[in-house]
């Protein structure tokens, strides 16, 4: 029901209707929303306030926004209120959505709980690896005891399917779920993948502009920015990628994780690359992990070879790339296999895209995060139109390229982290008929991230070999 129906009805009877309530339950359990962004008219907002049913928090306190949890005081400012008739403090972090002052109130839902009467069940006739069914098990103790754990997975390991049954487990048992990523990429190649194995269950998919976003559904996929608009919902979250941007960089971020996570809910978390602080919690024992070491095809992790290039700078200035890297291009380009080629930031893209389509035409496309036309782009990748994707580290995860050969230029520029190369080699021998990928660091000078990177895959490919989980 619109808001304008509403207004055209009487308001005594739809305050008195259960069934409005039903509605006003549907739309805004686990929840927490400014008033503005609720469809109904204020005089039921009121009269359900007055019963109980409905919680009205304080936007903005002592200079924290109880919505992204900002505590900064650069990032308030103050106006003259219309609606307090006083000088009032607002949140600037939040402000895309929606203002948020001392006088408005963000609104959650306190009265009878959402009944799950959907029939769920998990439709995947697939089987596991050694490594994929001991983390499932271990997913599914998580939900069970509503628990936090860490999931540390080699790229390529199949973390996706090692969650079916821990959310089959919850949904079975009435639990709220939320998948939550970083990404809208991930978020988009998600929601098809868990539809077909979950046909019967309802799945609301939010990012943004996404048309699920007043769906109430007890599977959500989401990016961690949907999570804002969420308090107490979830018994169950699981956060992919929890080590990339913005959500390890972004505190506000992990605040609406925790604030969407109902009481005693349990936290799931998936990486190859966990952050330091995490790996150091682990080793304190205080968040529970298990590690797959392995990939789901038991083949070992392409390790990263180290080549130097010289000051590739100075020849893209000149509008040359270094003969290595050129004649590495032209090898995998003859023998038909897909490329990418990694560099450090969108100036120097430009110019290696415009250097190679020189020689390769239209087979060659560059990606960044400025640029309209990336899914576009990818998508001609995939399917083999283009034959070489030059791109930035917005590419370092999610996507999967059968046989891709993967090569990064100026691997010694800071913006190439441990966990970004780690992630960048992973693209390389994912698909079972083609494991052995060739990934080819082109440097001007070893770094220790390098380095770092190249001992992580090792240590990963040793480890595996130990547990019995590799077959080369």
């Amino acid at each position: 029901m619109t808001k304008t129906q509403l207004n055209t009805t009487n308001q005594e009877s739809i305050i008195s209707s259960p069934a409005y309530s039903q509605d006003l339950l549907n739309f805004l359990t686990g929840k927490r929303l400014l008033q503005n962004e609720l469809p109904f008219p204020k005089e039921l907002i009121q009269h359900h306030h007055q019963n109980g049913y409905l919680l009205f928090h304080q936007g903005v306190k002592d200079y924290f926004c109880n919505r992204c949890g900002n505590k900064e005081r650069d990032l308030f400012a103050s106006f003259q209120c219309a609606m307090c008739n006083t000088v009032c403090t607002y949140c600037r972090k939040c402000i895309m959505m929606g203002r948020v002052s001392e006088c408005t109130p963000l609104i959650s839902w306190c009265g009878p709980k959402l009944t799950n009467t959907t029939h769920h069940r998990l439709e995947w006739s697939g089987t596991l690896s050694k490594g994929q069914q001991l983390a499932s098990d271990r997913v599914v103790k998580a939900v069970q005891n509503r628990d936090s754990l860490l999931v540390w997975a080699v790229c390529g390991a199949g973390k996706t399917e090692v969650l079916f049954e821990g959310i089959e487990t919850a949904l079975l048992k009435g639990d709220r779920v939320c998948i939550a990523t970083p990404r809208t990429d991930v978020v988009l190649e998600l929601a098809p993948r868990l539809k077909q194995v979950f046909p019967e269950t309802e799945i609301a998919v939010l990012y943004g502009g996404s048309e699920d976003r007043t769906k109430n559904a007890f599977l959500t996929i989401a990016t961690t920015h949907q999570l804002l608009r969420y308090y107490r919902a979830f018994d169950t979250i699981i956060i992919d990628e929890v080590d990339a941007f913005p959500y390890s960089m972004e505190p506000m971020l992990q605040y609406a994780a925790n604030e969407a996570r109902a009481e005693g809910g349990g936290i799931v978390y998936l990486s190859a690359t966990p952050s330091k602080e995490m790996q150091r919690d682990v080793g304190l024992k205080k968040l529970d992990s298990v590690v797959i070491p392995a990939r789901y095809h038991g083949k070992p992790l392409p390790v990263p070879t180290f080549e130097w290039c010289g000051n590739w700078r100075a020849k893209l200035e000149k509008g040359r790339i270094p003969v290595n890297v050129t004649q590495w291009v032209q090898h995998h380009f003859n023998e038909k296999r897909p490329i990418f080629l990694f560099v450090p930031d969108i100036n120097l893209l430009e110019k290696v895209v415009v250097i190679l389509q020189k020689i390769y035409g239209e087979q060659v496309a560059g990606v960044h995060s400025k640029d309209k036309e990336r899914k576009e782009k990818v998508a001609r990748f995939r399917e083999g139109v283009v034959k070489i994707l030059v791109t930035t580290t917005i590419l370092e995860r999610g996507v999967t390229v059968p046989n891709v050969q993967v090569g990064v230029l100026g691997a010694e520029d800071d913006i190439f982290t441990e966990s970004a190369l780690v992630q960048i080699s992973g693209r390389a021998g994912r698909n079972a008929k083609f494991s052995r990928g060739d990934v080819r660091f082109f440097h001007y000078g070893k770094t220790g991230e390098m380095n770092r990177a190249r001992d992580h895959i090792r240590r990963m490919n040793y480890r595996a070999r130990q547990e019995g989980l590799l077959h080369d």
